[in-house]
């Protein structure tokens, strides 16, 4: 198939989305440069050749570690200065040229700005021979850290322009909401760290994305396996449906009366015309204001028809007790609880027919 995805989770629109990216960026880029090399009569070229792989990485992964700006800028830079010093101390073009490959990998790492194509800013400054060594340090700013700057201002506003996150910003882990020393809810089954370092360990490999991001991606692997074992059960299914509310004009005591004589832990807050705009509990009535509406707080809504196993990351999280389910008219049509999914997948699940 044309244009059949190679990375894991790419689509076909974020290939079309890269190359319309990579063209625009490497074209403004070059511009950009061309004016200014003309306004400093700068006697270097306009664009360096390793941006283009820099362009690559910049829009076609924008979320891998290699495509970070200072990645871009401070490996190409990095690399570039490394190259010039072997250009002007090691003679022997072959061995120069190892060297300073070699050289720039292991500056990159320590710098923690690991970048492909600064391996090739660093070939490129010892293949240039006498001719780079003869401007100085001038190539690492013209064109190499301009090129770098310039190509990471338009990668960051053409993404925010396509809706890809950049730069990119790995998952935050989980933290205990009631500050003791236990793992959070989230975390207490299941794969732990030590595992993935074992696992990681056992093949040998480095892999071209972030410890946090690889943890998520696996705890999102281990959520799908159970919505697919325990099949479609929808939100409606499990829901409650006579649900208890509270107006948003109420005083507070209203809402306190409600959940200790239903002994709920949450109520939805709802408008003059039974629209949801928040929720209440416990927690938030310690807070001031003299209605509702000043102490509630933001309502974890879904959809009736929405797989029930997706609101385990809400009620697993150590704050939110339910989740309230709308209408099409943001009106409530029931709720779920911690009580409601634990019941539901606690259910035993149908057995599939002998020989499958």
């Amino acid at each position: 198939m044309f244009f059949r995805p190679i990375l894991a989770g790419a689509t076909v629109r974020d290939r079309i989305v890269a190359c319309v990216g990579a063209l625009a960026g490497i074209a403004l880029t070059a511009y950009a440069t061309s004016l200014i090399s003309a306004a400093a009569a700068l006697p270097l070229p306009l664009l360096a050749a390793p941006m283009g792989a820099s362009a690559l990485l910049l829009f076609a992964v924008p979320a891998s570690p290699l495509a970070q700006p200072w990645s871009i800028v401070g490996g190409n830079v990095i690399s570039t200065l490394v190259g010039i010093a072997v250009c002007r101390t090691v003679p022997d073009p072959m061995i120069a040229a190892g060297t300073a490959v070699a050289l720039a990998i292991a500056a990159m790492s320590v710098a923690r700005c690991l970048h492909p194509p600064g391996g090739a800013a660093a070939l490129t400054m010892v293949l240039g021979g006498p001719a780079v060594a003869a401007q100085g340090l001038l190539p690492a700013v013209a064109p190499i850290a301009l090129d770098s700057l310039l190509l990471v201002a338009l990668g960051w506003l053409f993404h925010r322009l396509s809706g890809h996150a950049y730069p990119h910003v790995p998952a935050t882990a989980p933290v205990n909401p009631h500050g003791t020393r236990d793992a959070p809810p989230q975390l207490r089954s299941g794969f732990r760290d030590e595992d993935v370092d074992a696992a990681l360990a056992d093949l040998g490999e480095t892999f071209d994305i972030d410890r946090a991001d690889l943890d998520r991606l696996l705890r999102r692997v281990e959520l799908r396996a159970v919505q697919r074992e325990q099949g479609a059960l929808a939100c409606a299914d499990i829901m409650s449906r006579d649900v208890v509310s509270v107006p948003a004009d109420a005083p507070p005591e209203a809402a306190r009366t409600l959940l200790l004589q239903h002994g709920v832990r949450t109520l939805p807050v709802v408008d003059p015309d039974r629209r949801v705009v928040g929720s209440i509990g416990l927690r938030e009535l310690f807070g001031p204001g003299e209605r509702v509406a000043d102490r509630m707080s933001r309502a974890a809504t879904t959809t009736p028809g929405r797989p029930a196993l997706d609101l385990l990351p809400a009620l697993t999280d150590g704050r939110t007790h339910a989740v309230i389910v709308l209408d099409g008219q943001s009106r409530i049509a029931g709720i779920v609880t911690q009580t409601d999914l634990l019941a539901a997948l606690s259910r035993p699940r149908p057995q599939a027919p002998a020989g499958r």
